[in-house]
């Protein structure tokens, strides 16, 4: 099989090199409930503006904007949160608590301008520090969703003072939400499938990939539902385990028995199988834009749906309440974006397969800012080109941001 044949193929694109003269700087980070978070610090001389790049899950560190901000004499901050690269206990509110140190340490650094750069589910993030860092520390948030305490009250949070968004999705739990199979009929079987609802039966309107599927609108409504109901059931499983776990805790505090202590900590792990099933990568009539067939993770969501890669697989009873349902999180765009009330760019990328038409317009519109520039660029939502020879979403993209950064820089 060669590489173009592979269903993941062509998902992210590679970030060019540095521009000479870039000053990298290694840097670990304390944050206010002791955890350890790292960051790098890239400059170029004159830099007086910093753009913060940061992802709740992935590694930012070769983000494809990284090169494009030092050749325009914008230094980049690049950091992980403490779950990256394994987020099995991924709680977004602790996300914070990583991003207000590096938000900290480039205050403390002296840059002018700090800006916030939120890419994929960056920019929900992003926006969820942005609300949280301009409450007054009494109103913050004091627990996660599950009930664990978090420090965001104690916490150094300095907003950015300004915000671009490329390509941001609606969050973890809302993109889930439209993306999780709500055809499983058995939790604990992947292959179990309720034929009325299955996205991939043909009597509900697919078509064999790469062909378009023609879903109704009965069904797409039916669908729906579906998927939210399963969300409901999965929420309602991970409190039910939250729960049994704090009882044992409070057995444990008034028995000392270790029997009791391993009853709260084993509170075992979510399997949420199928969850590439968004019926908008099959069917582009769906909130139409430019998107090529299939999904993030592949052009077969067919197959891609039962394999052991995807959103929300493994997780926590407590970070699937706080990073993966839409039900529970606190970290969705919509709920957030009102705080934002600097000056924003968003950047809508036009064959998005997670960022669609219809979310745009609706994170857009519900910014608390009149200062908010809206444009669209071709590409795909990782940054690379739509069609071979063009140019790629990352290039047009920082084209949008130079001019509009020249604008407020040049302004303030």
């Amino acid at each position: 099989m060669t590489t173009a044949e592979r269903v993941g193929a062509g998902r992210y694109l590679d970030a060019e090199e540095v521009p000479d003269g870039t000053e990298t700087t290694p840097v670990e980070l304390d944050t206010v409930d002791g955890a350890k978070v790292s960051g790098l610090l890239r400059t170029v001389p004159g830099a007086t503006a910093v753009a913060f790049l940061m992802h709740p899950r992935q590694d930012f560190t070769h983000h494809v904007l990284v090169p494009e901000f030092l050749r325009r004499g914008v230094a980049v901050w690049t950091q992980g949160s403490r779950t990256q690269g394994n987020d099995l206990t991924l709680l977004h509110e602790q996300a914070l608590l990583d991003m207000a140190a590096g938000h900290a340490y480039l205050r403390d650094r002296g840059f002018e301008t700090v800006i916030a750069v939120g890419h994929s589910g960056g920019g929900a993030l992003a926006a969820f520090y942005i609300e949280q860092a301009g409450l007054p520390t009494e109103e913050r948030l004091t627990r996660t969703p599950s009930g664990k305490p978090v420090k965001l009250p104690e916490a150094r949070m300095p907003a950015p003072d300004l915000a671009v968004f490329m390509a941001p999705h609606p969050g973890q739990g809302e993109l889930l939400l439209r993306m999780i199979d709500p055809s499983v009929a058995d939790e604990t079987d992947p292959r179990s499938i309720l034929p009325e609802l299955d996205p991939f039966n043909p009597d509900n309107g697919y078509a064999p990939a790469p062909a378009p599927s023609s879903y109704s609108a009965e069904f797409v409504e039916r669908y729906r539902a579906a998927q939210r109901a399963r969300i409901e059931r999965i929420d309602a499983l991970a409190r039910e385990r939250v729960a049994q776990s704090r009882a044992a805790q409070q057995r444990y505090a008034e028995s000392k028995d270790p029997a009791d202590r391993r009853d709260a900590l084993a509170t075992e792990f979510i399997v949420v199988h199928r969850t590439d099933a968004d019926l908008r990568c099959m069917d582009p009539s769906i909130d139409p834009n430019d998107r090529p067939y299939g999904s993030l993770f592949g052009s077969r969501p067919d197959l891609t749906d039962y394999g052991v890669v995807g959103f929300g697989r493994l997780t926590t009873p407590d970070a699937w309440l706080s990073t993966w349902s839409a039900l529970s999180s606190n970290a969705g765009f919509l709920r957030c974006a009102p705080a934002v009330t600097m000056p924003a760019l968003f950047i809508e990328i036009t064959g998005d397969q997670a960022c669609f038409p219809d979310d745009a317009r609706a994170m857009v519109a519900a910014f608390g800012t009149d200062d908010v520039t809206h444009v669209r660029v071709r590409g795909k939502h990782f940054g690379a080109a739509l069609t071979e020879g063009e140019p790629t979403a990352a290039a047009l993209a920082a084209d949008e941001i130079e001019r509009w950064l020249t604008e407020r820089l040049l302004t303030e």
